[in-house]
């Protein structure tokens, strides 16, 4: 099956061979767009000694940008959007790829961590009513079916989803490009977020498709860029998409919502006394960032 792969590279030579030699495994015929964003590693020479095509950007655009410029590079009908830290276990994209041949939607796979455990990628609809309940109360406290559409990630059977990381997504490619498929203008943090909810106005939903997994480092540019998780930075930009994308009532109640979840799990590690020094931070930073 002929499908277009795009990864988005910076300074990503320590995760970037995992990737390439999965692709030569599982998709072989596939055409690889190795964006670089002015990387000071060898990272594009190893992309491109794998075969793949390389558009080098004389600066450093953000993710969506040069996302959007290797989407534009696509050849195929159906494209993967794939971050250089990820690895295919097997050919799984192959069926998404032929899923989004037959339906217009994006398709994200089930993210494993290095660990081997489910990462939380796919998320309920932000500014919802529904989602104050598992801010207050914590979702293995509620019923099995309303923790699955609280923690969609959760789910053994694919799903339709408010929005997934966009780590690892599946599309056609002229929806992709319909749609941008980012947004240019933020450099970092919610592209996904947005991208899902400007493509759900515009009727194409977000299919979460657990039968599919993909093996996701994650952080890596990130974490060595900002020396860890910038709390602030990421509320900023959540609320800043919630609020263009659903309105100001929507942003309200997602901000509420947020700031309980942030201050009950820091209050349930302290009654437990376990660490919680990530939970002081995320709650500091969506009070301090509004």
């Amino acid at each position: 099956m002929r499908l277009s792969v795009v990864t988005v590279l910076h300074d990503s030579a320590p995760e970037l061979p995992a990737l390439l030699a999965s692709l030569g495994r599982h998709l072989p015929d596939a055409q690889v767009v190795a964006v670089d964003t002015a990387s000071t590693d060898d990272g594009p020479a190893l992309a491109a000694d794998a075969g793949a095509e390389v558009v080098r950007l004389a600066a450093n655009p953000g993710f969506g940008a040069a996302n959007n410029a290797g989407v534009e590079r696509a050849r195929h009908r159906v494209s993967v959007l794939i971050n250089p830290d990820c690895e295919l276990i097997d050919s799984g994209l192959e069926g998404l790829a032929e899923a989004a041949r037959r339906h217009d939607a994006l398709l994200a796979p089930r993210l494993l961590g290095l660990d081997g455990l489910v990462q939380h990628t796919a998320h309920p609809l932000p500014g919802t009513p529904g989602a104050l309940l598992p801010a207050v109360l914590h979702p293995p406290l509620l019923p099995s079916a309303l923790r699955e559409r609280t923690e969609p990630w959760r789910s053994a059977r694919a799903r339709t989803t408010g929005w997934a990381i966009a780590a690892c997504l599946v599309a056609r490619t002229g929806t992709l490009r319909r749609l941008g498929p980012f947004d240019p203008e933020p450099f970092l943090f919610f592209e996904d977020l947005d991208l899902c909810l400007r493509a759900r106005a515009a009727g194409v939903p977000t299919v979460y498709v657990p039968q599919v997994t993909v093996r996701h480092a994650g952080g890596h540019s990130t974490l060595r860029a900002y020396a860890g998780e910038p709390h602030t930075l990421l509320a900023q930009r959540r609320r800043s998409v919630v609020r263009a994308r659903r309105g100001t009532l929507a942003a309200a109640t997602d901000d509420v919502a947020q700031t309980l979840t942030f201050l009950t799990r820091w209050a349930a590690r302290a009654a437990l006394r376990r660490p919680r020094g990530r939970q002081r931070d995320q709650l500091r930073a969506q009070l301090g960032s509004r």
